[in-house]
């Protein structure tokens, strides 16, 4: 991270610079060169939340949404869940047979048909409670913050003023920061932990998280051109993932039978 605070100095010398405060978040705000590296280092929730916002209505533009049995059934197994950190869901279904899910800090959800066809109801209501989970701690907003500054970095200086081009980078470098975030395992098994007490609060099987993490593991090592394989790629450490939370339900089975 501090390599690339060095590296928003560097974009911010090579820039004319304006304070954020006041700016209109519309995308030429959000393309200002000076703003992007000012902000990167010191970024909001109430930024994260509007870069988020228009990051996923981007990504939804260019995919195909589905509002029949599969976002049906969605809503079905969400039910009653109404906010991430105090911002209104908002979810929608990718029709696509790849399988994975995310969720932002806008408060969208979104879920590939690939990983719906999967799951049963239970074990798909812990990996978004998994997904989830990131966003509660505070990890999507890293993730955000340095998509937004390596776009920085990486687009300043090479835009040469193109200001509506970069801002079509920074959302695409933010989607894909939020569709395909690869975290440390210290950081998903505090996510799978989430998804765990969140399926147990929720009322659903407290092994479900246990049960989803190991068809994703199968997975894994039976295609090659899923996001999730390559996600789950280091199976040694996806197994003591699973073995953490199938003893987390073990032990409130323990306590529940008492």
């Amino acid at each position: 991270m501090k390599k690339l605070i060095i590296i928003a100095a560097a974009v911010l010398s090579l820039c004319s610079c304006s304070v954020l405060t006041g700016i209109d978040w519309n995308a030429e705000g959000l393309a200002s060169a000076a703003g992007k590296a000012m902000t990167a280092a010191s970024i909001t929730d109430e930024m994260v939340v509007e870069l988020c916002r228009q990051s996923i209505a981007q990504l939804d533009a260019q995919a195909t949404i589905e509002n029949g049995p599969y976002a049906q059934r969605l809503a079905r197994v969400m039910k009653g869940v109404n906010d991430i950190n105090g911002v209104p869901v908002n979810m929608k279904v990718y029709k696509t047979d790849e399988i994975n899910a995310f969720a932002s800090g806008d408060g969208s959800i979104r879920v590939y048909t690939g990983l719906m066809d999967m799951m049963d109801d239970d074990e798909l209501y812990a990996i978004l409670g998994h997904e989830i989970g990131h966003v509660c701690n505070k990890d999507t907003k890293n993730s955000v913050k340095n998509a937004y500054l390596a776009s920085a970095a990486r687009d300043v200086v090479a835009s040469a003023g193109n200001y509506g081009a970069l801002a079509s980078y920074l959302l695409g470098d933010i989607g894909e920061a939020l569709a395909s975030a690869q975290y440390s395992q210290k950081i998903e098994y505090k996510a799978d932990k989430y998804g765990c007490q969140f399926a147990i609060d929720g009322g659903r099987d407290p092994y479900s998280m246990y049960n989803a993490l190991q068809k994703l593991l199968t997975l894994s090592q039976d295609t090659n051109n899923s996001i999730i394989a390559h996600m789950f790629a280091d199976h040694p450490q996806t197994e003591k993932r699973a073995a953490k939370v199938k003893a987390q339900a073990d032990e409130y089975k323990a306590k529940s039978s008492k």
